[in-house]
């Protein structure tokens, strides 16, 4: 099992803690993540799907399309959304959320090439230009400043090309940072889009998979059952892992007793006594029959 890559407390408590008036979606993600990230650690997927969902529909809708850090948000809520569904077993609604995600990031990607791209010509021909004038300035300076006694003409020239000079590399330096930003913002939107594809792919490829070997194993039953037995011997994996697909275990066959009571005890819940009682042998009746 993969996590899905890039959050317990009830949604109504979520939502009520943070007002709406003047809060954008990326302000309410800054005070969420760390809430969902604390949520899927414990393995608390469902609060984390309804706290999405319920965010997804009150602002999806609003979110500036033109602004990449808003858009940005929208794929980083959905994202937590795939890994929630993840969690909880659903692999088809993860699939749909990276999907969702995908989309997301490929348009935010899209329109900030375009509203970047001119601004990012811009720095370099002015960088070209300014680098140019620097060099320039700077040889004039040095011509003055290699002549004996200069006049007052001169030395004021020389002070004006100083005050010139520094004013034109800070605006180089200037410059320079908002490309390396623009470059950073670019590069890392890309990263996204291609990421999300990527783990549309990957999932859509487990869910073929596992098809073929429930077909395989001639019925959903067996499967379940053989993969319930793997699962609790490999301990070695991480705690998310074997979670996630005991979850998906207990999704494609619900009536699968032992696969609820391994849930169960990942998450430190104990069976109710009917259960336990279910699960042990009557010791008293064995007795009489000896």
């Amino acid at each position: 099992m993969k996590r899905c890559t890039t959050v317990v407390i009830p949604v109504a408590i979520l939502l009520v803690a943070i007002p709406a008036i003047g809060q954008t979606l990326a302000d309410r993600l800054l005070t969420l993540r760390p809430q969902w990230e604390a949520a899927l650690e414990k393995g608390d997927a469902g609060s984390v799907r309804q706290a999405v969902d319920g965010l997804l529909q009150k602002d999806a809708q609003s979110v500036n399309a033109s602004d990449y850090n808003e858009m940005y948000a929208l794929t980083s809520v959905r994202n937590f959304g795939a890994r929630a569904c993840v969690l909880d077993g659903d692999w088809e609604a993860a699939v749909a959320m990276l999907r969702a995600a995908g989309k997301s990031a490929t348009d935010n990607a899209s329109r900030a090439h375009a509203t970047l791209d001119p601004i990012q010509k811009q720095h370099e021909e002015r960088l070209a230009q300014w680098k140019k004038e620097v060099a320039d300035q700077e040889q004039r300076l040095k011509g003055l400043e290699a002549q004996v006694g200069m006049t007052e003409a001169q030395l004021k020239t020389r002070q004006q090309l100083k005050v010139a000079l520094d004013e034109r590399n800070k605006a180089i330096q200037h410059s320079e940072v908002s490309l390396k930003t623009i470059e950073g913002i670019l590069s890392r939107l890309g990263e996204d889009k291609l990421l999300f594809d990527k783990s549309e792919a990957e999932w859509n490829g487990f869910i073929a998979k596992e098809k073929l070997e429930i077909a395989q194993a001639g019925s959903v039953g067996k499967f379940v059952s053989d993969k319930l037995e793997q699962v609790k011997s490999d301990d070695a994996k991480p705690r998310f892992d074997r979670l996630a697909y005991g979850r998906r275990l207990r999704k494609l066959d619900s009536s699968n007793v032992d696969c609820q009571r391994f849930v169960n005890g990942m998450m430190g819940i104990e069976d109710p006594p009917e259960a336990q009682a279910k699960a042990k042998p009557n010791l008293s009746k064995r007795r009489r029959k000896n």
